[in-house]
């Protein structure tokens, strides 16, 4: 009735040490996403507009995180979608540092 072996097994396995690539994974993840959180509640209280060069320079740092996480574990919907997310927020910081050097020379 029962199989002889479960998966997961009922006890849980000795925990491993990650190597330091691993663990810059980890914080590479995990600091990608305190940072698109932390944009993303600074947008929401008024603090930072979709327009500043912060907000997106949060998004593309946070999504670079992601892309290096998600890579790393194999997880290529969440990387491509990452690609995408940076390569929106760095043609948002072109288009804010043109309409800039655009009002300097007037």
């Amino acid at each position: 009735m029962f199989p002889c072996r479960r998966h997961p097994p009922l006890c849980a396995e000795e925990p491993r040490r990650l190597s330091t690539e691993q663990l810059f994974v980890e914080i590479a993840g995990w600091s990608g996403a305190v940072v698109i959180l932390l944009a993303y509640l600074l947008l929401s209280i008024g603090r930072l507009t979709g327009q500043s060069a912060a907000y997106q320079w949060m998004n593309v740092g946070g999504a670079a995180g992601f892309i290096v996480n998600g890579w790393w574990h194999g997880a290529m919907p969440s990387a491509s979608l990452n690609v995408i997310w940076m390569l929106i927020g760095a043609m948002a910081l072109w288009r804010i540092r043109q309409r800039g050097s655009s009002t300097s020379t007037r």
